[in-house]
């Protein structure tokens, strides 16, 4: 679904990602592990459109993505979850909920909204409730489901999640994590960058390790659970 070959992206003399290469399947849920300054946000942002690659190749189920605009990459069926949520403050759960369909409309007008709506709302009660709520007063953990939720209104092929933990409180990461795993269990595919590194490999069918902007460690989430150098440096074991 996501495919990355020898990726490399620099900002200036900078070398952030060099020769990276990872595989998302289809229904998978693929984790990015690293300390800061690994290259994580830089990869997002490469997938993503936000940045062009030096050398390198990106597909998304087959088709080239490399060095297209993010508005053509989000079209083509990407849709991302940002650090930070970066929702649209003054405007309503609904309003935020029908931007996030805007992508795939028909005249200005998505089709299938309705059906969306129950869906998102089915994974996430509190937005229902709140639908007429402007996302600025939300809590910290409702605007993070309203960010989740926004991105699946497009009905993407696959979603990039960015750090979907970060600011949260325990219960409510337990929380946010279960529903990835059941959006796993829906069939979506799912590439998820994250420095909860326990909580990543609860989740993840495979996980690659960022260092320097390399990839040093890739596998299964239950054999790099296993590793003593992943459980020293980003388990705290």
């Amino acid at each position: 679904m996501i495919e990355i070959r020898s990726l490399t992206v620099a900002y200036g003399n900078i070398v952030a990602l060099k020769d990276v290469t990872l595989d998302v399947g289809a229904g998978e849920i693929v984790s990015i592990l690293g300390p800061n300054g690994a290259g994580k946000s830089t990869l997002i942002k490469a997938v993503s459109g936000q940045v062009a690659p030096l050398a390198g190749e990106i597909r998304l189920s087959g088709e080239a993505t490399t060095g297209r605009s993010a508005v053509d990459i989000a079209r083509s069926g990407l849709a991302v979850v940002p650090e930070g949520r970066r929702l649209f403050g003054p405007m309503t759960v609904r309003e935020n909920l029908e931007l996030g369909a805007f992508a795939r409309g028909r005249f200005g007008r998505p089709l299938g909204l309705a059906d969306d709506l129950d869906y998102v709302f089915g994974l996430f009660p509190r937005l229902g409730e709140r639908s007429k709520q402007l996302a600025s007063t939300l809590s910290g953990g409702e605007q993070q489901m309203l960010a989740i939720a926004r991105a699946l209104m497009a009905r993407p092929r696959a979603m990039v999640m960015d750090e979907p933990s970060i600011g949260l409180a325990p219960r409510i990461v337990r929380d946010i994590f279960r529903t990835i795993r059941r959006l796993k269990d829906d069939g979506k595919t799912i590439l998820l960058v994250e420095q909860n590194a326990a909580m990543a490999l609860k989740v993840a069918d495979r996980a690659y390790v960022l260092e320097l902007g390399r990839v040093v460690q890739s596998g299964p989430t239950d054999e790099l659970g296993r590793s003593e150098t992943l459980k020293s440096h980003y388990l705290g074991v």
